[in-house]
């Protein structure tokens, strides 16, 4: 116990855990961004147009919400190895690679979830935003207002997945110290050393830091929720 209370304390001072701290939360930060912004707008598309194929897509998203994270690594790292379609970009084995990698993995699960509370909420909106003669922007502004909690739900639930990735991110960043090393791949690499305290000791720390996250998240939900009943 003495050990990993001192561990703790040299978690904070270690230039290589600070380094995989600011990898993981910049990879999941963006990766989160990137994809709730796709997601939610490709889920409220699919819920308000109709279209030849639309079952087929939707049946696909949801095939590719269970995509395997080392497959979605997989396919990235082909294509941006050198002799890839995009490497001339140079992003292998770097966090651009990874947000692109855990944009693959997260944008169906966010269009996914978006697209399932839309279908059971939106058309009475729609329908109440008509009643009041809104227009095309209004009634958008009326659906993702009436959604936020939804939509928090799913941002929420998409950062989880990007902060806890192992395989993808291990593909496509290599695990370099310094440069593409997140929390958890450096924890897969304590385990395969086995230095198995330390390694639970790091998942403490990351699982304390999404912990923290979290309650600044619902903490600012409900100054909101307070402010409109105020």
């Amino acid at each position: 116990m003495e050990n990993i209370i001192s561990w703790f304390r040299e978690c904070f001072t270690d230039e290589a855990i600070l380094s995989a701290i600011g990898v993981t939360f910049r990879m999941a930060f963006f990766a989160c961004l990137i994809s709730s912004v796709s997601g939610i707008a490709f889920g409220l598309m699919l819920e308000r147009f109709n279209f030849k194929g639309k079952k087929l897509i939707i049946r696909l998203n949801r095939t590719l919400m269970g995509m395997p994270p080392v497959v979605a690594g997989l396919v990235v790292y082909l294509l941006l190895m050198r002799r890839g379609p995009l490497g001339m970009l140079g992003w292998l084995f770097t966090i651009k690679g990874m947000v692109m990698a855990q944009c693959l993995i997260i944008v169906p699960v966010m269009t996914g979830m978006v697209h399932q509370h839309a279908v059971s909420k939106v058309p009475a909106i729609r329908e109440f935003c008509i009643t009041m003669g809104a227009d095309r922007r209004q009634t958008l502004w009326t659906i993702i207002k009436e959604m936020r909690h939804d939509i928090y739900f799913c941002v929420v639930t998409c950062f989880g997945r990007s902060i806890s990735e192992v395989g993808s991110v291990m593909l496509v960043g290599g695990n370099i110290k310094g440069r593409t090393r997140t929390m958890t791949t450096a924890i897969s690499l304590l385990k395969s050393q086995g230095i198995f305290t330390e390694g639970v000791a790091l998942g403490l720390v990351l699982l304390v830091m999404a912990f923290i996250i979290q309650w600044f998240c619902d903490f600012l939900q409900k100054e909101e929720s307070a402010d409109e009943n105020y």
